[in-house]
């Protein structure tokens, strides 16, 4: 993964960062010689959005699979909610 400085980005801007882009998919921006953000096309991080749902799907999937779920009414649900926060306090 390339590494951009705070400096090279204030005095490139932009363009330092579409160079560093070319051929990989994120850009680390460092800020006092430490990492401090991760730049990526908006194209990666649709595609890294995409991987999210999938994974939460394939969870809920497995979930629904082993059992691991309440069917209730809408009431009964906020009464439990209600039941699980006094127990947690």
């Amino acid at each position: 993964m390339s590494v951009i400085s705070a400096n090279e980005l204030k005095t490139r801007g932009v363009k330092a960062i579409e160079e560093a882009l070319v051929g990989q998919p994120e850009v680390s921006l460092t800020v006092r010689g430490r990492v401090k953000y991760v730049v990526m096309s908006s194209e990666q991080y649709q595609h890294l959005r995409e991987c999210e749902l999938e994974a939460a799907l394939a969870e809920s999937r497995a979930d629904i699979e082993a059992g691991r779920f309440v069917k209730e009414t809408v009431a009964k649900h906020i009464q439990r909610i209600k039941k699980l926060g006094k127990l947690a306090a």
